[in-house]
Order: C-alpha cells, then structure tokens, then sequence
C-alpha cells in the first residue's frame, strides 16, 4: 500500500514538474517558475530518500490531507510559524466562503416535490457533497461523502459539484451521469480518494430514479412501509471504467425520501455509542408525514439528544423530499 501510494505522489509531482516546464518557455520573469521546479524536485527526493511526509522540523508526521492538498508542504501544523499559522487560517476561512456559496438555496419547492437539507461541517470545511437543482422540469438531488478530512476533501468535493452541475446539464441518463462523473473523478485524483454518493433524479408524475454509489441507503417512507434504497455499486472513483444501475421507485402524495451521512447514522456519545440506523429509521417513521424541513429538525434534535454535548467527529448533511399534493 505504501508503494503504491508513493507512486501516486510520485506521478502527481512529474505531472507538475512538466507543466511547469511549459510555464517556464511561457512566462518572461521566469524566477518564480524555477523556485516552484526547485520544490518539486525536493519533493520528489523526499518520495526517493522515503522522508516525504515527514516535517523537516519535529520530524513527525504532516497530517496526509495537508499533503493532497499542497503535495509540497514540509512541515506540520505545530512547527508553522505564527504567519503561516496566520496564512493557513484565511485559505480556510476563504476556502469555507467558497464551499458555502456552492450550496443550493435551504429549500426548494417547484413541480410537485418540496426538498430540503441541513448541511454542517465538522469543522471550518466540510467532504460531504449536497446539491439540488432543477433541470428540464426534473429535480436532481444528490448527497455524497468524499474520502478524508479538511481542505483537501472540500477541494474534491467542489470538484464533485461542478462535474455533476456540467453532466445534468447534458440531460443524459441517470447511470451515464454518474458513469462519467465517477471516470472524471477517478482520472483527476489520487488513487487512495474516493466518494460514496446518492444521485437521484424526480420526475413530475412521481417516478424517481436512484443511483446509490456505495453510500448509506436511502430511507423511502410510503405510509407505514419503509424501504431502504441498497447501494447499485461502488463508489464514485474506486474504478475509472465502473458501471452503475439505477433504481426506479414511483412516490405518490405524502411519500418521503430521507438521504444522509454517515455523521448522523455513525455519530457516537460519550459512552461509546453509535447513533445507528435503527434509530434514525423510527424518527423518520414518527415525523414522516411533515415537510422536509421539519423532517430534518426532528433527525437533528434527536441525535442532539442521543450525543448529549458530546462534540461532532464527521460532517453531516440530510436531506429530505417529499411528494406534494395537486393541491400544494
């Protein structure tokens, strides 16, 4: 594992090495240029000498999404100076302006189906992926997870969004979307990164198609029956030529969809206890016949509940559809 993914680093730092070996026949002032070749080659005698990762100062370990993100970084969080201790908190605080103004508005009602999402980072960014939109007279909905933490899982997970946005936009079918944004994100990232993912897309006359990416099922409520909707393959990026199945549901008036996280279903409390789906699927059951919004506010004040003051570990997004009446 460690030498596959030294080649992986390896492979990403030749990348940037040639094209700033282009730049430089580009560019009239080529001093910065060579300063950035210099560091790369630095880097790339870290992957030989097998010191990369390793901060040049304390010696211990730089956290690894800190190294997706700048594979050039040499030293870890606590041996920065105050000014790049400074410098690192306004790329974070830019980077969490960034991530904010790609959400989609709080709630959306248009065409027989009312949606809604609650969206919280664990910390200043978040990995997990939530987007609504409406294309076509259809309402797509999707809810994922990327693989790892902190500034490099948002990174991947802006990336996310503006594949999916570029692909809906095409009005393909529903596998070949997530076919092609699952090759897209599988060629533009390092082999370690991933993302579980639920892509569906809502018709006006109740006919919803899903595709589950090894993400959590979602909960389909009809009356008094509950169905969870199983994953139709892997997740997004595991393999570059991976094929994808669709589930087909039709919901009438009254039916909900509930998508989440593994930070609402996996949030444990202090004495060590997981939150876990059969809990969740009970107060969805109990509030199923309200709007999304208020859904969601039920899910959210019951694992409040459940972790007691217990800090989050995971982001968590949920989001809730629901069919309307005519009448609505």
């Amino acid at each position: 594992m460690a030498k596959a993914k030294d080649f992986a680093v390896r492979k990403q730092l030749l990348d940037r090495r040639s094209r700033l070996e282009q730049a430089l026949e580009e560019v009239s002032d080529d001093t910065q240029v060579q300063h950035l070749i210099e560091e790369v080659d630095a880097a790339l005698e870290r992957v030989e000498n097998g010191t990369y990762g390793v901060c040049e100062s304390c010696r211990g370990g730089i956290d690894s999404d800190r190294l997706i993100a700048d594979p050039l970084v040499r030293f870890c969080l606590d041996c920065l100076t105050p000014e790049q201790q400074r410098a690192l908190q306004e790329d974070l605080d830019l980077a969490n302006q960034i991530q904010t103004a790609l959400l989609p508005e709080k709630s959306l009602q248009a065409d027989g189906w009312e949606a809604a999402y609650h969206y919280e980072g664990a910390g200043p960014v978040s990995g997990d992926y939530c987007d609504l939109l409406i294309a076509d007279g259809d309402l797509y909905f999707i809810v994922g997870d990327v693989s790892g933490k902190g500034v490099a899982a948002s990174m991947l997970m802006a990336h996310l969004h503006a594949t999916f946005r570029a692909l809906v936009s095409l009005d393909l079918p529903l596998d070949q979307i997530v076919e092609r944004a699952s090759r897209t994100f599988c060629e533009s990232t390092l082999p370690t990164h991933f993302a579980t993912l639920v892509c569906g897309k809502a018709g006006d006359t109740g006919g919803v198609d899903v595709c589950n990416a090894g993400h959590n099922p979602p909960l389909l409520v009809q009356g008094s029956k509950m169905v969870n909707i199983e994953a139709t393959g892997l997740p997004l990026g595991m393999f570059c030529e991976e094929r994808f199945s669709v589930s087909q549901v039709r919901m009438n008036p009254g039916d909900t969809i509930l998508l989440y996280t593994d930070g609402l279903s996996e949030a444990v409390n202090g004495s060590g206890r997981e939150y876990g789906t059969k809990r969740l699927c009970e107060i969805v059951r109990q509030n199923c016949l309200l709007a999304p919004k208020e859904v969601i506010s039920a899910c959210l004040k019951d694992v409040n509940a459940f972790l007691s003051g217990t800090p989050r570990t995971d982001d968590l997004t949920i989001m809730a559809i629901r069919r309307l009446d005519h009448g609505d």
